[in-house]
């Protein structure tokens, strides 16, 4: 083998690895092993309790979703692996295709994930916004304080309640994204609105500007807060 073409094999694999470690997009932080749909995914067997997966998927899915947590509950030995993992897959998949995402399969865990993304869910963990500070635009902080303060405004919700459980998963979409520098688009009208979840769930008045607004207010509106964080100066190079 020649030296120019050792060379350009090992660059080849180089990039490859290269592009196997590049930080993955906002909208496929529910595919991963460590995020939060899998991990409902698994509350949902481990309690029992399929709510806890059903909160991810909309109304239209709930059957298939429902169908895949049967089957675990029949199986035995490795069945019930089997079974495990084709639920899981499942609702991941029904949760990105609601999202208008394709699914290729649930990520390791580990996978990179945007700094802003996992700056968001620390700070709904602690309920301290100081874990993004550095990482959003100063024009976009005002609405990560307003989409904080609705997430975690209705993430102690009752797991009985799909509606309110749901209106808890859209909250908190809505935030990381928008964390993430997404804007609006993604979960707007077109997605949580009347047409597909009815106006008693997404409709505006639940998941709009309004109920963020309400939500802010609720925990200390404009005013400095410790809890909100202020405004940072600058975002982080």
């Amino acid at each position: 083998m020649t030296p120019q073409r050792t060379l350009t094999r090992t660059i080849a694999r180089g990039m490859r690895a290269a592009a196997r470690l590049v930080v993955r997009p906002a909208s496929a932080h529910c595919d991963t092993e460590d995020g939060p749909v899998v991990k409902a995914g698994r509350r949902a067997l481990i309690s029992g309790d399929v709510n806890h997966a059903l909160a991810w998927v909309h109304a239209a899915d709930e059957d298939e979703v429902r169908t895949a947590f049967a089957a675990v509950a029949a199986g035995l030995g490795p069945e019930r692996v089997g079974a495990d993992r084709r639920f899981l897959e499942t609702l991941v998949r029904l949760h990105r295709a609601g999202e208008g995402a394709g699914f290729d399969g649930i990520k390791p865990s580990g996978t990179p994930q945007p700094p802003a993304v996992t700056a968001a869910d620390r700070a709904l963990e602690t309920g301290s916004l100081v874990p993004l500070h550095g990482l959003v635009d100063a024009d976009r902080w005002q609405g990560v304080v307003e989409r904080f303060a609705a997430a975690s405004a209705l993430k102690d919700h009752d797991n009985g309640d799909l509606p309110a459980a749901r209106a808890a998963v859209a909250a908190y979409v809505d935030y990381v994204h928008y964390a993430a520098g997404h804007g609006d688009a993604h979960h707007g009208d077109a997605h949580h609105g009347d047409a597909h979840h009815g106006d008693a769930h997404h409709g505006d008045a639940h998941h709009g500007d309004a109920h963020r607004r309400d939500a802010h207010h609720a925990l200390g509106g404009n005013r400095p807060h410790q809890t909100l964080g202020t405004l940072p100066s600058q975002r982080a190079s």
